[in-house]
């Protein structure tokens, strides 16, 4: 065979490499067509051999890199989008076709608020699963670059709040933190929860026992996180709409509204949810900030901020009350991402989260002619003869919604009470009109008068630190549920002498 003027012996029996042209005698496996093309100039996306590149990428790496590849891209069109779609897995024509469909017949715009969201809707394609699987074993689908463009708010939102924004660095110039400070005070891996205790840490803790129930934790969170959740509270919560059901925590709303919608009915029915802040989980308050308008980052810090991970040795700690199960459960809903009880943020939150709770307890209430309202976990229905009738019915009715809606009824707290016998709602008396109850009033009324006569000082018994304020807030609720009496006891705080 002729050889070429300085051509080796064995030149043509070498393995091409790279920089080989094409149709030389090692490229002969290629049709001549195929010899006369011009490289490619994007990758195919298979893999070469190499220890990097060893195997394929998982499908939930590539959906979510096509997905912020989409994002980016400068139009939401099957044009634009494939584009994208070649530049982040190579030129692999049918798969990326096959999710870019995919992305317009779920979104017939950008959802540039949600990129997880849109890996998720790719992810879960049949179709695209098919072709994935398809290519894994000879030429598997991997991603070659990553492009990512910026979140935004969703634009349909009617949220007007000025914590409303698009990126972290505004949401933590809002919240007057650092963007690591904030990253810091969402904890959204849990390192709290393990780490030693000390100056880090962001919430102090009180066990309270209660004699055959399970304890009570209350999670009080610490000065810089207390105040982001009370501008959290004030700026953006406080404007989102709520259940008419709901009255506790509610501006205009209090135990005293909520009772008077059951005053002089044949049957008032009560029940207690079991855990309430607890069981309220990290999704459903995300799901409340995602509602509001909030790209997916930004909702995930805020649920960050506004929940809690009970570290080990807290629990460790819980003292004696309820039954083992009772307590176990009472551990899992703790270690877990939920609604910390002390935190400004909690009661409102609890509101919002249980807004479908609420539509269908009411909607379960319209059915069979009674009336609906919500006070923080307490459930109260009233209603005439035909309710009456049937309560014991309608409450496994009520019962079954909550546990459909992932919650739990206290079973010892759960009460019937017709006409004849004191009807409660919240510690509100409605049997004819809203009180607070004769023993109450004789009780606080037999207090303020010791006062007047031997000084609050004696009277004082539980050692409260702020006796006058407690004596306050008694005759305040009082004044609510009954002006006429109310008034009356003002009138003896009033001539107290306060040293």
């Amino acid at each position: 065979m002729a050889r070429f003027r300085g051509e080796a012996d064995d030149a043509r029996r070498a393995p091409s490499s790279p920089g080989s042209p094409r149709g030389t005698q090692n490229d002969q496996q290629h049709t001549p067509r195929e010899a006369r093309r011009a490289s490619r100039a994007r990758p195919h996306g298979r893999i070469d051999g190499s220890p990097r590149n060893r195997g394929h990428t998982p499908l939930a790496v590539v959906a979510q890199a096509l997905a912020d590849a989409f994002l980016a891209a400068p139009e939401w069109t099957i044009p634009a989008l494939d584009e994208a779609g070649f530049a982040t897995v190579g030129v692999v024509r049918p798969f990326v076709r096959v999710t870019v469909v995919t992305a317009l017949e779920a979104y017939p715009r950008p959802p540039r608020d949600a990129p997880r969201q849109l890996a998720a809707v790719i992810l879960r394609s049949p179709r695209v699963v098919d072709l994935f699987e398809a290519r894994a074993a000879t030429n598997p689908v991997r991603v070659v670059s990553r492009s990512v463009g910026p979140v935004e708010a969703r634009a349909d939102h009617e949220t007007a709040s000025r914590l409303l924004v698009d990126t972290v660095p505004a949401l933590a110039r809002e919240l007057d933190l650092t963007v690591g400070r904030l990253l810091w005070l969402a904890d959204t891996r849990g390192w709290n929860r393990t780490a030693a205790e000390g100056p880090l840490h962001h919430y102090r803790y009180e066990w309270l026992a209660r004699p055959g129930r399970t304890p009570r934790l209350l999670e009080k969170p610490l000065h810089r996180l207390k105040t982001t959740q009370r501008t959290i509270l004030d700026d953006l919560l406080t404007a989102l709409p709520v259940h008419d059901a709901a009255h506790g925590f509610v501006t205009g709303r209090s135990a005293v509204t909520g009772a008077a919608l059951h005053v002089g009915q044949d049957v008032v029915i009560s029940a207690d949810l079991t855990s309430f802040f607890p069981s309220v989980r990290a999704g459903s308050v995300y799901g409340v900030f995602r509602d509001a308008g909030f790209a997916e980052p930004l909702a995930h810090l805020l649920t960050g901020v506004c929940t809690h991970r009970v570290p080990v040795g807290i629990l460790s700690a819980m003292p004696p009350g309820g039954s083992p199960d009772e307590r176990f459960a009472l551990r899992q809903r703790l270690s877990a991402a939920h609604l910390p009880q002390g935190a400004p943020t909690s009661a409102a939150l609890g509101n919002l989260v249980l807004r479908h709770l609420d539509a269908r307890l009411a909607g379960w209430a319209k059915s069979a002619g009674s009336v609906y309202s919500r006070y923080a976990d307490d459930l109260t229905f009233s209603g005439g003869a035909s309710l009456a009738s049937r309560a014991d019915a309608f409450a496994r009715g009520v019962d079954r919604i909550v546990a459909d809606q992932g919650y739990a009824l206290n079973p010892q707290k759960t009460r019937v009470r017709r006409q004849g016998v004191r009807q409660s709602v919240t510690g509100v008396v409605v049997n004819e009109r809203t009180s607070a109850g004769r023993r109450e009033y004789d009780l606080l009324k037999a207090t303020l008068h010791n006062c007047l006569r031997d000084g609050p000082a004696r009277q004082n018994r539980g050692g409260r630190p702020d006796f006058r304020a407690h004596l306050a807030g008694r005759v305040g609720w009082f004044e609510q549920c009954n002006p006429e009496r109310g008034a009356r006891l003002r009138s003896l705080f009033e001539q107290i002498a306060w040293a």
